[in-house]
């Protein structure tokens, strides 16, 4: 089954909602903060969730911004995967979803160890993921945004007819 169809069917998965730039800025401010808390922590779980944190804001202000809500952190991956492709390259959606294994693994489980190579890629590229996120957000016009929810809405016709 397609992830964004099942992503559809979960009540806290994707749906359509209304553009929204001022909660597009609230979600950038976050990640702006979760950096500021990445580069002061010490310990290296907070450090990884932080990092991971400052990507998923900086990418869940995109999203809120074209009216997509979603509180399911895999289905946001899978959002920008299928969705915003003209905007990151696969590389960089693989990362986010490593990412987000690797802070689930440091926040959860006290037997999985993220290999350092990881955490230190983390904590290097998530700057620059908020970095190239606030540009997305820059070109993001309203020809674009309606081009982006009307693929998604075609997708849930198709989706309710089945």
């Amino acid at each position: 089954m397609d992830k964004i169809n099942w992503c559809l069917k979960k009540k806290e998965g994707i749906s359509l909602v209304e553009p929204n730039p001022n909660l597009a800025e609230a979600y950038t401010k976050k990640a702006e903060e979760s950096l500021q808390s990445m580069r002061i922590n010490v310990i290296k779980d907070w450090e990884i969730a932080t990092a991971y944190y400052t990507m998923y804001f900086s990418l869940y202000s995109i999203l809120v911004r074209i009216g997509i809500k979603c509180e399911i952190h895999s289905c946001t991956v899978e959002f920008a995967k299928q969705y915003l492709k003209e905007f990151f390259k696969k590389e960089e959606i693989d990362f986010l979803k490593d990412s987000l294994k690797a802070r689930i693994d440091a926040q959860y489980y006290v037997n999985r160890n993220i290999p350092d190579e990881q955490y230190n890629e983390m904590t290097e590229k998530a700057p620059e993921f908020l970095v190239k996120c606030k540009y997305t957000l820059q070109k993001l016009d309203e020809n674009k945004i309606n081009e982006i929810r009307n693929k998604l809405e075609k997708k849930i016709t198709i989706e309710g007819k089945k």
